[in-house]
């Protein structure tokens, strides 16, 4: 199992990117909560990884804290849920909001996210009420955000957040009507994929 990975972000194509590590790239598809954290191409990072073997591919995925690694094992192991589905969840909402969200067994939230109908939605907070009782103790993710890059080029900023919301399950006329909806200019496409999913959710 490879738990952690250190290197220079080397391609950030949401919701992947290629981490350089020692002359290696690992492609890593990471949620946006984690995308929104990450430092600009180049630089040094860390993320806490989980490694799914399947008969045809070894997917990694990439977290910027444990506690974001621990929910997405918890959201895996219930039935049904793979992780194109955990990562939706937890790019639509950060961790104490899917928290919050099965405490109050609210399933307004969860119903936005796509994959998700009323009666997921339901089973999920099932589900997840008693193995989430352990995280009210568990300190909060650290609040860091990237700042929008100056340089960012609008069109190629609002394709990637497109493609990133596509391969996040959204239908493309979703996606698009939510970037369209961004009265800002020049923004990243980190920022243009926040505020589309908060549009949206």
């Amino acid at each position: 199992m490879i738990g952690r990975l250190r290197g220079n972000l080397a391609e950030k194509q949401p919701p992947h990117l290629i981490l350089d590590v020692n002359g290696v790239g690992y492609e890593v598809e990471v949620p946006m909560t984690t995308l929104y954290r990450l430092p600009a191409v180049g630089e040094a990072v860390t993320l806490h990884t989980h490694l799914v073997v399947r008969e045809d591919a070894h997917l990694l995925y990439g977290f910027a804290e444990k506690r974001e690694r621990e929910l997405f094992r918890e959201l895996i192991r219930l039935n049904g849920v793979g992780p194109k589905l955990a990562l939706a969840l937890m790019s639509g909402l950060e961790v104490d909001e899917l928290v919050r969200c099965v405490q109050a067994q609210d399933t307004s939230v969860l119903v936005k996210i796509p994959g998700v109908g009323k009666k997921t939605a339901e089973r999920l907070l099932v589900e997840l009420k008693d193995r989430f009782k352990a995280w009210e103790s568990i300190p909060a993710i650290s609040g860091l955000v990237v700042e929008p890059r100056a340089d960012a080029a609008v069109s190629s900023a609002e394709n990637d957040a497109l493609s990133a919301l596509v391969a996040l399950g959204f239908k493309p006329q979703e996606a698009s009507r939510a970037v369209a909806a961004i009265q800002e200019k020049d923004l990243s496409s980190e920022e243009l994929i926040r505020r589309a999913l908060k549009g949206m959710v």
